[in-house]
């Protein structure tokens, strides 16, 4: 008899039907990916988004058909030359220090270099802002179960906000650090509201209440320092700011907020499961032996880390973070894995979208490649969905 033998034929079985056992559960672990609805969120969203951002690298100074701007996004002169996506994503030191190059970088057609260079990055720092207000979003309404809760709702853009105006009427020398100092703002912000709504834990009315009234206080204080502003530019870069804008965005945010955003989405999918179990009740959570206020307190980290990297590089962006989570909810169901990942889609759908609708019309009313700052566009969509909103749910608010 081979020594196989007993393997082949007895515990050969219990072991094939562990290994289709193990498949099968892993399968059940990851089939949500495969669900219909989150498919076609995910394809009409990256749809929009592509069509959104030929659109955005057609427009400029620098006259360009949309199969010109195609052809030099796809031009293998950087796609398939390491140097110059490294160049691009890392900055031309750390490539020259990864590479070992120290020679000249292959000349690029004109159009091209204007739209790898220029154009470009103001589609991707849109890309990056949706997700990360989404995901925000998505990640603050769990924790207080409110539907209505987001970065802005919390106080962390109000505080961002302030941050921003006392640095640019103020403190003029520190403007370098002005997208550090925004996100330290909206930390600082939320550690305030988390603060407030303390008593013996926290609850999710307490940290909307709370957030409503920082938000209230920050805003009135952001209000009051424009009477302290004697350049006009200085006031012009404030309301830019304090409105959200994708004018003038270059490689350098996008290099400054990919990391953060990379760590705040990998975390906010590693939390999916407890985002869930918040959404049962915390007497159901305590029960499956959930630390509530510690993953609470966690979770809204990630949110303002999320929410942060995007005021840095773009300003205060009102409603994606509120309305993309609705949205996604509404799509593909209320399991929070489907959620964050719907976000990721959804919110730099919005963005783009927004940025390049903002574009189109200005240019068919003026006549000239005229741009205003993407939060009010983000600002006029939202508040009508609200109002459709309020009148078509009677328990509006409740998550």
């Amino acid at each position: 008899m081979s020594r196989y033998g007993p393997t082949a034929g007895g515990d050969g079985r219990t072991i094939g039907g562990g290994v289709a056992g193990g498949r099968a559960a892993a399968d059940g672990r990851l089939g949500w990916l495969v669900d219909p609805r989150l498919l076609a969120v995910a394809a009409g969203s990256l749809a929009l988004v592509v069509l959104a951002g030929l659109v955005q690298v057609s427009f400029g100074a620098y006259s360009m058909t949309v199969g010109q701007a195609w052809r030099a996004v796809l031009d293998p002169a950087v796609l398939l030359d390491p140097r110059w996506l490294l160049n691009f994503l890392a900055g031309e030191e750390l490539m020259r220090a990864i590479t070992g190059f120290r020679g000249e970088l292959p000349e690029l057609g004109r159009e091209t270099l204007v739209v790898w260079s220029i154009r470009l990055p103001r589609v991707l720092v849109g890309v990056i802002v949706g997700m990360n207000l989404a995901v925000s979003g998505a990640i603050f309404q769990a924790v207080t179960r409110n539907e209505l809760a987001s970065p802005f709702i919390l106080g962390v853009s109000s505080g961002a906000g302030l941050m921003i105006l006392l640095t640019l009427v103020v403190f003029g020398g520190l403007s370098a650090f002005l997208p550090v100092i925004a996100a330290l703002g909206g930390a600082v912000a939320f550690l305030i509201v988390y603060a407030i709504a303390w008593k013996n834990g926290t609850s999710p009315v307490r940290l909307v209440l709370a957030g409503v009234i920082v938000g209230t206080v920050f805003s009135s204080l952001q209000t009051g320092l424009f009477f302290f502003a004697d350049d006009i530019g200085v006031v012009q870069s404030a309301i830019q700011w304090t409105t959200g804008s994708l004018t003038g965005t270059d490689w350098e945010q996008v290099r400054m907020a990919l990391p953060w955003t990379l760590v705040a989405l990998t975390l906010s999918l590693a939390g999916s499961r407890q985002l869930n179990l918040l959404l049962l009740g915390e007497q159901t959570a305590k029960s499956l032996g959930m630390s509530i206020e510690r993953v609470r307190f966690g979770l809204s980290g990630v949110a303002v880390l999320a929410a942060a990297a995007s005021i840095a590089v773009a300003g205060i962006v009102s409603f994606v973070g509120l309305i993309v989570p609705h949205v996604v909810r509404n799509l593909v169901g209320s399991d929070y894995k489907r959620v964050i990942v719907g976000c990721l889609f959804v919110g730099p759908a919005l963005m783009v979208g927004a940025d390049a609708g903002a574009r189109l019309g200005m240019s068919v009313v003026t006549g000239a490649d005229s741009q205003i700052p993407v939060g009010i566009v983000t600002g006029l969509v939202g508040g009508p969905y609200f109002l459709y909103l309020m009148r078509r749910r009677q328990n509006v608010g409740d998550l």
